[in-house]
């Protein structure tokens, strides 16, 4: 059979739904033309759509190993590669020589995106200004542009690209809170008028006007105009729990789940110790606790590198599970927690990670929802120190209410499906460290920017480190950072974040009442 008319089929069967005969299709084409790289991708996708992990990263591999001297191909293998945790092979193709030559700048921007996922950020920005000498230019390029000159530490240039993103007219929320977060507004210097005109302007209960909303609220509180605020903040989160349901009831059935399997006795039998270095040390945490703020004191140790958040772990356990997904942990992966060989994860997580260490003997690894996965994380990997930010219950709650975390954190825009989650929480690191005592330090944050010196010192032992006195203070130089907190961490250290909430005592009394018991 002729190889086109086996290309046309599959489509038709994808188009069907008829994965199967899809992959029978592409398997055969194979067999003919096994370098056929938008074959091979598109069998990948198949495999993914069957829920198949494995052979959709062996297929993107295999596509990878294949690539035409095309830019734009080479970015979509790549991106696919990143996605299913197979980092190494997305630095591989970051390697071909066709993207030093390609002149397609709408490519070399999507490029840019791969550098920027796999934590290059200065890699990211190049690939970006060879994108813009070409002449891309729009406002969403502009926008990211602007992200990368934060991440890379720039913010006076992010700032003039945020402003001139939005002169080119869009009704751009998310463009306009970057650019209120850069620095604290003041009543002379603010850009509250213009997001009033923009605000009628922009498609109703899109996540644009949720930025908006958040970029308000952001301004006002900046200006000591705490009502109006407060119900800035509100009309944002109240657009955001519509479009980005919590589903409080799955939610409980992982927890609870995950709690019942992984017991003392399940978490006792570590995987071998290869004795490999560079090794990780994570943070964990809730989101917006200070996990970036300790990845960068520890960043600061002769010792440490700190590549940013890093999705590996979660990856590689789905690889393991052969559980394909995009969650952090579903129950198709807690099913099969027992299949796992937990040897080859740490093996497998430390082949994709370990290239961030550069020439240090340790690397951070801060993702702040592997606190869901902390029992695991041992198991695999008995030798990685973990670390527990712990920030007081009504600033992490309210710090999560004022973020716009977009699809991720769905909990963060109720302050009822808040408090819930932060009790379920709270519940599940009490387990972890019932099942595994002295694995796990809790970092509390009021410390950390109370007793720099005195946590750091702490913190450094518990990693089996010397003191380094460089690691008290965030300032000044360091790696990019690309959170949110990516202008706030440079600056010195402050108590600002402390008892924060006080300042809405009134608008968030449910929520403390609701959280009163725990300390």
């Amino acid at each position: 059979m002729h190889t086109q008319r086996l290309w046309l089929r599959a489509q038709q069967h994808i188009a069907d739904g008829h994965l199967d005969a899809a992959a029978s299709n592409l398997q055969a084409l194979l067999e003919r033309e096994p370098r056929n790289a938008q074959a091979r991708m598109l069998l990948s996708s198949v495999a993914l759509g069957r829920g198949q992990l494995r052979q959709g990263c062996a297929e993107a591999i295999a596509a990878a190993q294949a690539l035409p001297d095309d830019a734009e191909m080479i970015a979509t293998v790549a991106m696919c590669l990143f996605r299913v945790g197979e980092t190494v092979a997305t630095r591989q193709c970051m390697q071909h020589p066709g993207i030093a030559r390609s002149r397609d700048a709408p490519a070399l921007a999507r490029l840019a995106h791969v550098w920027q996922m796999l934590g290059e950020h200065a890699a990211a920005l190049a690939l970006m200004d060879r994108a813009r000498a070409l002449g891309f230019d729009n406002p969403e390029f502009r926008y990211f542009r602007a992200l990368q000159l934060q991440f890379n530490g720039r913010l006076h240039e992010a700032e003039r690209e945020i402003e001139a993103c939005l002169r080119q007219g869009p009704t751009h929320g998310r463009a306009s809170l970057t650019l209120a977060r850069l620095h604290r507004q003041t009543a002379a210097r603010n850009h509250l008028d213009y997001i009033a005109r923009q605000l009628p302007r922009v498609e109703q209960g899109s996540e644009d006007h949720a930025a908006f909303e958040f970029a308000r609220y952001k301004e006002l509180e900046d200006i000591g105009r705490h009502d109006e605020a407060w119900e800035a903040l509100q009309r944002g989160n109240a657009i955001m729990a519509v479009r980005n349901a919590h589903d409080g009831a799955l939610e409980q059935r992982l927890f609870a789940r995950l709690q019942q399997h992984c017991t003392a006795a399940f978490l006792a039998g570590l995987a071998s110790d290869t004795g490999a270095a560079p090794q990780p040390i994570f943070i964990l945490g809730l989101p917006r606790s200070g996990t970036t703020l300790l990845e960068r004191l520890l960043g600061k140790h002769a010792a440490i590198a700190v590549p940013g958040e890093l999705p590996d772990f979660p990856r590689q356990l789905r690889w393991c599970a052969d559980a394909h997904g995009a969650s952090l942990l579903d129950e198709r992966v807690l099913d099969r927690l027992d299949a796992i060989d937990y040897v080859q994860l740490g093996q497998r997580y430390l082949a994709q990670t370990q290239w961030h260490a550069g020439a240090r003997p340790h690397y951070v690894d801060k993702l702040p929802s592997n606190y869901m996965l902390a029992g695991l994380i041992h198991k695999a990997l008995p030798r990685a120190p973990i670390l527990h930010l712990v920030r007081a219950p009504l600033d992490v709650c309210f710090s999560n209410y004022r973020a716009l975390f977009g699809d991720a954190h769905n909990y963060s825009y109720r302050l009822d499906d808040m408090a819930v989650h932060y009790r379920r929480y709270r519940a599940l690191m009490a387990h972890w460290h019932a099942a595994m005592p002295g694995v796990i330090l809790d970092v509390e944050y009021a410390q950390l920017v109370g007793d720099t010196e005195g946590t750091m010192r702490r913190v450094l032992a518990h990693c089996g480190l010397p003191f380094d006195a460089a690691c008290t203070e965030s300032s000044g130089a360091g790696a990019p950072v690309s959170t949110l907190s990516s202008a706030q961490v440079r600056e010195p250290i402050h108590r600002r974040g402390v008892d924060a909430w006080r300042r809405y005592a009134t608008q968030l009394e449910p929520l403390r009442l609701a959280l009163a018991d725990l300390a």
